[in-house]
């Protein structure tokens, strides 16, 4: 579920050095994954130009998929800023989900004003397993907030994904994916054209490719 400009997003990723792809040499993930990519959507906050294409191309997506929307929620840490710049170009109201309460003062998770019933739509950076966004979900329903679909920068596009958001319900539009990200790539030849099979086969059993 991506946006029609999939590939003009890829582009101002790859123009940050937000992504880096290697198949020879792949990163290792928290999870003890290997991966022949590395996203750091971090690095496009750095670069004003592109920044601003980027938070353009949030606020198209959630002002003609989801005019409904009464508030912008962010994901910590790193949806945070993209979710401020969005709700601030929208004129919303803005919120962001702790990954867990926090420790003193008032223990809050959800930080910012909200109501009940309140139809939200929330932003993360990225999306891989879908599990930090499925997580500020939960919380936020907890809070009877309605949360009405999660937009995202970029997506793995990992069928686990895909099956977390159906199990709660809640559907998810991406500005560009892993797919489009490996198609630009080669055309750039950034990738070698050889390497797609294995490339593209990654996202359908990450924990077991490349052993």
């Amino acid at each position: 579920m991506s946006t029609p400009n999939e590939k003009v997003i890829a582009e101002k990723l790859l123009q940050a050095s937000a992504v880096k792809l290697n198949i020879q040499q792949p990163f290792t993930w928290t999870s003890g994954w290997k991966s022949p990519i590395y996203c750091d959507n971090r690095k496009l906050l750095s670069f004003p130009f592109l920044r601003d294409f980027v938070k353009s191309e949030l606020c198209n997506t959630v002002f003609e998929s989801y005019p409904e929307a009464e508030a912008i929620a962010g994901v910590a840490t790193a949806g945070i800023p993209w979710g401020a710049m969005v709700a601030d170009q929208l004129k919303l109201p803005f919120m962001y989900v702790r990954p867990k309460p926090k420790a003193h003062g008032l223990g809050n998770q959800i930080e910012g004003s909200y109501q009940a019933g309140q139809k939200v739509v929330m932003i993360e950076d990225l999306i891989s397993t879908g599990k930090s966004s499925v997580e500020a979900i939960n919380v936020l329903k907890a809070e009877n907030v309605d949360v009405i679909s999660v937009v995202s920068i970029f997506n793995y596009d990992f069928t686990t994904a895909i099956e977390a958001f159906e199990n709660v319900e809640t559907p998810f539009k991406s500005l560009t994916n892993y797919p489009a990200l490996i198609s630009l790539a080669i055309e750039k030849s950034l990738v070698n054209a050889v390497d797609e099979p294995s490339l593209l086969a990654w996202r359908n059993n990450p924990s077991e490719w490349g052993k």
